[in-house]
């Protein structure tokens, strides 16, 4: 199965966007060679971009204590296992506290550090990172895999609260969704939101066998997915043939 995200807010799109990033960064991290340091360095700028939004923390803060409130709400009730709550309660709460005590934006830390930022300003530019224009750079790349390994993690300690609170929230955020099988006819499919309740995410899986993509579209009152089909040549073109998913929305 193919899973496919499609976020109701700005907020929520950042939030997925850093995400891709931070699971991109945990991939290359771990690996040997120069090259994958080079885009895992690439991808901590691009972090740092993305989380260069001034109310982030904030908003995440915010969030997280909504989301402590409502699970509190939850202590009593005998449906619920009270072991589960404090472990997740308990998630909630070293997230809390670690992105609380970080100071300014994310990767502030790091903009103090002239050498990356010398990287920083160049790797933006096509082979602007060669020896030549950065020799110290290119003289780290010639360091064995571990002690790069040992520099991009020390680089990125600063980051990890930012990525622990997104993975507590997103994680929450998505088992707050029931999934259940709908029909596409024609390769549409269109769905009428319940006034009064607030969607932040669509969730949507398909049969990778099908080799369907979904072109989505939504707001607070109507979630549209067309199913598309590529050529060729990549292009997408509407299928046109019946078919179903399992579609999820998460609040």
């Amino acid at each position: 199965m193919v899973l496919y995200e499609y976020p109701f807010n700005e907020s929520i799109r950042t939030m997925l966007r850093l995400e891709h990033l931070f699971d991109r960064l945990g991939q290359l991290m771990v690996r040997e060679t120069p090259v994958d340091h080079h885009y895992a360095l690439a991808t901590i700028f691009e972090i740092m971009d993305v989380g260069a939004r001034a109310d982030l923390k904030s908003d995440l803060l915010k969030d997280l204590e909504r989301q402590k409130a409502q699970l509190a709400s939850y202590r009593g009730n005998p449906s619920i296992s009270e072991a589960a709550l404090d472990d997740v309660m308990g998630r909630i709460d070293h997230a809390y506290n670690g992105l609380n005590v970080l100071t300014g934006k994310a990767g502030a830390a790091l903009t103090s550090n002239d050498w990356l930022m010398s990287i920083r300003s160049r790797i933006s530019i096509p082979g602007g990172t060669c020896e030549f224009d950065l020799p110290a750079y290119y003289a780290w790349q010639q360091f064995d895999g571990a002690r790069r390994r040992a520099d991009l993690a020390q680089w990125t300690s600063s980051l990890m609260p930012l990525a622990e609170a997104l993975s507590v929230l997103l994680g929450l955020l998505r088992d707050s969704g029931v999934a259940h099988r709908v029909a596409a006819s024609g390769g549409n499919y269109q769905q009428s939101l319940p006034a009064g309740r607030s969607y932040l995410l669509l969730r949507v899986r398909i049969d990778e066998a099908e080799q369907l993509v979904p072109e989505i579209s939504g707001h607070r009152l109507m979630v549209l997915i067309r199913l598309m089909r590529q050529d060729a040549e990549g292009r997408l073109k509407p299928s046109g043939s019946d078919a179903s998913f399992e579609l999820t929305l998460c609040s």
